[in-house]
């Protein structure tokens, strides 16, 4: 059986601090570039979805369906569901 050493401890120790310090300064350094790429890949995916969506409305509209918008009237307010009646509970002592 081994038993833990003092100077093995320390020596781990020092290892723990310096593979956090040499990650953190990394991190600091690339992170941002990183977070950029990632920030305008995705604006460019959204863009090309847009892009797309346009395009298919107006092929749509193009090859002879007509889209129609209704919009609802102040006047006539859509009515909500009615699950059941109210009851109103008093309170017996």
């Amino acid at each position: 059986m081994q038993t833990a050493s003092f100077i093995g401890f320390i020596r781990t120790l020092f290892y723990i601090m310096a593979f956090y310090y040499v990650f953190k300064f990394l991190a600091r350094l690339f992170l941002p570039l990183i977070l950029k790429k990632v920030v305008e890949k995705a604006g460019t995916n959204f863009q090309q979805q847009q892009h797309q969506t346009k395009d298919n409305a107006w092929n749509k509209t193009k090859s002879g369906e007509e889209i129609f918008y209704n919009p609802t009237d102040s006047k006539n307010p859509r009515e909500t569901k009615k699950v059941g009646d109210y009851v109103d509970y008093e309170e017996l002592e």
